[in-house]
């Protein structure tokens, strides 16, 4: 995006939409997956949609505020509120106080924002506009909408969630909830089934198989990213880079493998070396993996919608990670990921009861978040599907967790956009590496190069 961009955002006073007829006032447990450290925090995610002829005369702020008082009625402990009982136990008061909304218009179009829509989003405060109190964990609005009008008929869905009610799924599932109902149908297709007591801790809990993510680290000073003098990049990986990491690969495990393994391993390793840190020094992996899979074989009801991800994490040194093979890295990942099964899961909730929903471990952590299977692009509010959708920012761990996020570049090729933030010397070798490999030179690469990346920011 273009960082010059100036525009002005006129914004209507915020406001609570509350379900179209009364709700049952009730208290709801949250899971102790949903209530653990990890996902105390607001998630902001940013949606922009193309004018559509064929929606003339159709106000999208009309049109999704009149369906969100509908749709609340199926999910209204999304309208209520949030308190902590006895060891920091979550749950949701089901007060039917609404969630917040904000109509805005913005004298820009959207063309202005340049060609390519990546994050992160510069202009994110005034796009999904900073309630006073509204970031708050308990007895504050569980929801933030923002949608703004653009003058050439466009518009920006931006949405801010309450990690603890639901992950990326469950979040999907509303907003095509939301989408349904604007196109006048009486329920959504999928209705949403509560059940959180499913994912609690076992009587009496026990432990079974969690792993490393959880255990005490020293805070090594080469393992920890200041967050002073900063770069943000954005690369693109698409079909020319896949293969060429898989030319790194013995011909006879190239199948083993998925393409997110690989992208992820390699990334991690050229991270790791250009960061410089102490060869003895651990570092860490973790991904989430979506539990919904039948191999975790769940058997959760169609239509949870609360948080249903693990967080595995492979861990290694520093010069392990470097000297061996890249073979070696993609085996850590793989068998990090196969160990979210569910038992897993169970011994998850069972730890955070045991522990007091401690945070996991985050000394020489990467963080990935693999969103390609989320759904958010598939959302159409009549408007079609999104010209770009996913994150707004990184706002759980910075300088730590990263996106992949689909994407398809200026010569037709998809692929997965992945910002990452490191320290600037440490970006610029990264990047410097990356062309290495990928384009065979020393060539800084310039801006708008599809092979590396699109955009290069200070912090």
């Amino acid at each position: 995006m273009i960082q010059s961009l100036l525009f002005t955002v006129k914004r209507r006073t915020p406001e609570l939409v509350t379900p179209s007829k009364p709700t049952p006032h009730e208290t709801k447990l949250l899971s102790d997956i949903d209530d653990q450290e990890a996902l105390r925090f607001h998630v902001p995610a940013i949606q922009f949609y193309n004018y559509d002829p064929n929606m003339a005369g159709k106000d999208p702020v009309d049109v999704i505020r009149k369906a969100l008082v509908e749709t609340l009625v199926f999910y209204y402990p999304l309208a209520g509120r949030l308190r902590e009982g006895v060891g920091r136990k979550l749950m949701v008061d089901c007060t039917g106080e609404g969630v917040l909304f904000i109509e805005a218009d913005a004298d820009v179009s959207l063309k202005d924002f340049g060609d390519v829509l990546l994050p992160p989003f510069p202009y994110l405060d005034e796009l999904l506009y900073d309630v006073r109190g509204s970031i708050n964990m308990l007895n504050a609005p569980l929801m933030l909408i923002q949608v703004t009008r653009l003058k050439c008929g466009c518009f920006i869905f931006a949405l801010r969630r309450n990690h603890t009610m639901t992950d990326a799924s469950g979040i999907v599932q509303f907003m095509n909830a939301l989408a349904e109902i604007f196109r006048e149908k009486s329920e959504p297709s999928i209705l949403p089934v509560w059940c959180r007591e499913l994912l609690n801790a076992r009587d009496p809990p026990r432990v079974a198989c969690i792993r490393r993510e959880f255990e005490q680290a020293p805070d090594n000073k080469g393992t920890l990213i200041s967050l002073n003098n900063m770069a943000q990049h954005t690369f693109f990986f698409g079909p020319i880079e896949v293969a060429t990491i898989r030319s790194l690969l013995p011909p006879n495990e190239l199948q083993q493998y998925s393409k997110f393994e690989i992208i992820t391993s390699f990334l991690w390793r050229c991270r790791t070396t250009t960061l410089q840190q102490n060869p003895d020094e651990e570092v860490r992996m973790m991904s989430i993996v979506d539990a919904r899979s039948k191999s975790v074989n769940l058997q959760l009801p169609y239509g949870y919608y609360g948080n249903i991800v693990g967080n595995p994490v492979a861990v290694t040194t520093v010069r392990k990670l470097i000297e061996n093979p890249l073979e070696y890295v993609l085996n850590l990942v793989k068998k990090s990921k196969a160990n979210v099964t569910k038992e897993y899961m169970h011994s998850l909730a069972d730890l955070m009861v045991i522990k007091g929903r401690p945070h996991f471990t985050t000394t020489g952590l990467v963080f990935v978040s693999d969103l390609t299977h989320a759904g958010f692009r598939d959302v159409d509010f009549g408007w079609g599907k999104v010209v770009y959708d996913g994150p707004a920012s990184d706002t759980s761990l910075p300088g730590i967790s990263s996106f992949y996020i689909p994407f398809k570049n200026a010569k037709g090729e998809k692929g997965l956009v992945i910002p990452l933030i490191l320290p600037a010397k440490a970006m610029e070798r990264l990047i410097k590496d990356l062309n290495i490999v990928f384009k065979g030179n020393n060539n800084q690469p310039t801006k708008g190069n599809p092979m590396l990346g699109t955009i290069k920011s200070s912090m």
